[in-house]
């Protein structure tokens, strides 16, 4: 690919527009719908634009590990908040600002109760998953006398 065919793929991204996507990776305005709509149907293109969005995706997209990290760290207590703290002064005026804090006891317990639930300790279900054969016996009588 070309140094505007790259550039196309970048732009592309932003807004999802051929057409100001031609643009602003440099194609002229009076052929940048034309060229949009061709670039779109170029394979190499396409497989960029692809494999660009797969990446963006992938990076924002949390991983189990990250959020059993994260709630690892809340439950402990090492996670922090920012939260506005209003103070007063001596002239009868008040003045905000922001402070970081260590996250509050519900919090904490809500990231054991999510971290509980993964790790499945508190299930009151029986799981019955068998494996083997199963031999069901029918005991009703099928003799004459009744019963």
């Amino acid at each position: 690919m070309n140094d505007r065919q790259k550039a196309f793929v970048t732009e592309y991204i932003i807004d999802f527009n051929a057409t100001q996507a031609a643009i602003r990776a440099g194609y002229s305005e009076r052929t940048a719908y034309s060229q949009g709509q061709r670039l779109l149907k170029n394979v190499e293109v396409a497989n960029a634009i692809d494999e660009l969005r797969k990446r963006i995706r992938r990076d924002n997209i949390a991983e189990a590990d990250e959020i059993e990290e994260f709630l690892s760290l809340s439950m402990r207590g090492e996670m922090k908040e920012e939260v506005v703290v209003v103070e007063g002064n001596y002239t009868g005026g008040s003045t905000a600002r922001i402070i970081n804090k260590q996250i509050g006891l519900r919090e904490r317990l809500k990231a054991a109760e999510l971290l509980g639930k993964r790790y499945a300790l508190f299930t009151d279900t029986v799981d019955l998953n068998a494996s083997g054969l199963v031999v069901i016996t029918d005991d009703i009588s099928t003799s004459d006398d009744g019963g």
